[in-house]
C-alpha cells in the first residue's frame, strides 16, 4: 500500500483532557514506528472555557480554520462548561460540530470477550440539530405567575436521512468485519434500530422516524433488519438486554442520553470511545467529560481516548492501524492487571498507557 502522512489536530480542551490527549499522540507515533507507510504530523490548537477565560472566545477562528485547511482529522479531549450562562460563552465542541458539518456522533460500547455479558453495539446520534440548535428564550408569564423558558427542537429530513444512512452502512462495514474475520460475535446479520418519540412528538420525531426509514429503505440495505424502539422503552431493554442491539440510531438528544448510560454497562465512561464523523472530517473524542474532581492527579483513565484514536483511524480508510489499537486496549484490559481507579485499580494514566504501547 503507498505511504501517508497524516497531520493530526490536537485539541485537549479542559481538566483531564490535557492528560489523555498526549496519549492519543503517543499511540499514533508508535504506530507510525510499526507501520511505516504510516506517518503522523501533530497541531496543537486551542479550545475550551479555559481558552475562552483567556480570550473571551471557546474556539477561536483560527483554530477551526486550521482544522479545515491543514488537518486530516483531530482528537478533542474535553470541555469544562459551566451549568449556568455565562455570556458569550457556548461549548466548542458543539460549534465544530456544526462549523465542520461533523454530523454523526459514533460510539461504540463494547465489553472485552472475558465479560460475563458480552455486549457490541454502536450508537450513531445525530450530531447538528435537535434541542441543541440552541435557540431558547425566557419571559415572564402573561398571567404574571413567574417566566417560562421555550427551547426550539428542531429535526430536518435532511439531517435525519444521511445520519440513518450513516447507521446503515456501519451496521454493514460491522457485518463485513464479522464474516471476513470469522471472529465469534453476537450478531448474525446487520440490523438497526431506530429510536424516538413520535407517539408524543408526532411532528419533529415523526419525520425522524420516516426519514430514518425512507434512508434505510435503500436496496443496498435489504439484507438488513430494521426495527423501531420509542426511546422510553429503549432505556429499560438497552440495559435489560444490551446483547440485542447491533447499530442504534438516534435524535441527538437521546443518543447523547442513551450513548452515556450505555457506558455504565461496560463500567466507565473512561472506555467508551467516540468520533465526531462528517463527509470529509473526522474528530475523535473519548466520551467522558473534564473530570475537574481528579483533574492532576495523574489516575485519569486514557483508554477511552486511545480508543477514540482507534476509531479516529477507522474512519480514516486505516482498518489495520485502528484494528492494531483495539487489540492492544484489549489485550490490557482482558488480563486486567493495569487498570485505572475508574475500573477498580490503582495504576495512574502513565502506567496504562504504557501497558498498551508496550502491545502495541
Amino acid at each position: 500500500m503507498a505511504s501517508r502522512s497524516l497531520r493530526i489536530g490536537l485539541l485537549p480542551g479542559d481538566g483531564i483532557g490535557r492528560e489523555v490527549i498526549p496519549a492519543g499522540r503517543l499511540i499514533l507515533e508508535t504506530l507510525s514506528s510499526t507501520l511505516p507507510r504510516l506517518s503522523f504530523t501533530f497541531t496543537t490548537l486551542p479550545a475550551g472555557y479555559s481558552t475562552f477565560l483567556e480570550t473571551g472566545t471557546a474556539l477561536p477562528p483560527t483554530t477551526v480554520s486550521t482544522l479545515r485547511e491543514e488537518c486530516s482529522a483531530a482528537l478533542f479531549g474535553a470541555v469544562s462548561s459551566p451549568t449556568k450562562a455565562v455570556k458569550g460563552y457556548s461549548s466548542p465542541i458543539v460549534a465544530l460540530r456544526k462549523q465542520l458539518d461533523l454530523y454523526a456522533n459514533v460510539r461504540p460500547v463494547k465489553t472485552v470477550s472475558s465479560a460475563p455479558q458480552p455486549i457490541d453495539l454502536v450508537i450513531v446520534r445525530e450530531n447538528t440539530e435537535d434541542l441543541y440548535v440552541k435557540e431558547e428564550r425566557t419571559y415572564d408569564a402573561p398571567n404574571g405567575e413567574g417566566k417560562i423558558a421555550e427551547a426550539i427542537k428542531r429535526i430536518s429530513e435532511k439531517a435525519s436521512h444521511r445520519i440513518a444512512t450513516m447507521a446503515g452502512d456501519i451496521a454493514l462495514r460491522r457485518q463485513a468485519i464479522r464474516s471476513g474475520t470469522g471472529v465469534k460475535s453476537l450478531h448474525k446479520s446487520p440490523k438497526v434500530t431506530i429510536t424516538h418519540k413520535s407517539n408524543v412528538l408526532s411532528q419533529t420525531d415523526g419525520l425522524f422516524r420516516e426519514s430514518a426509514r425512507s434512508a434505510l429503505s435503500s436496496s443496498r440495505f435489504s439484507a438488513m433488519e430494521i426495527e423501531e424502539q420509542i426511546v422510553d422503552s429503549m432505556v429499560y431493554k438497552l440495559f435489560r438486554q444490551p446483547s440485542a442491539y447491533d447499530v442504534i440510531v438516534a435524535p441527538n438528544l437521546y443518543g447523547d442520553i442513551l450513548s452515556d448510560g450505555a457506558a455504565a454497562l461496560v463500567g466507565s465512561l473512561g472506555v467508551v470511545p467516540s468520533a465526531n464523523v462528517g463527509d470529509g472530517f473526522v474528530i475523535g473524542e473519548p466520551c467522558h467529560g473534564s473530570a475537574p474532581d481528579i483533574e492532576g492527579m495523574g489516575i485519569a483513565n486514557p483508554i477511552a481516548t486511545i480508543r477514540s484514536v482507534g476509531l479516529m483511524l477507522e474512519f480514516l480508510g486505516e482498518e489495520e492501524a485502528a484494528g492494531r489499537v483495539e487489540r492492544a486496549v484489549e489485550g490490557s484490559l482482558v488480563e486486567g492487571k493495569v487498570l485505572s481507579p475508574d475500573l477498580g485499580g490503582k495504576a495512574g494514566t502513565k502506567e496504562v498507557l504504557e501497558d498498551v504501547l508496550r502491545r502495541l
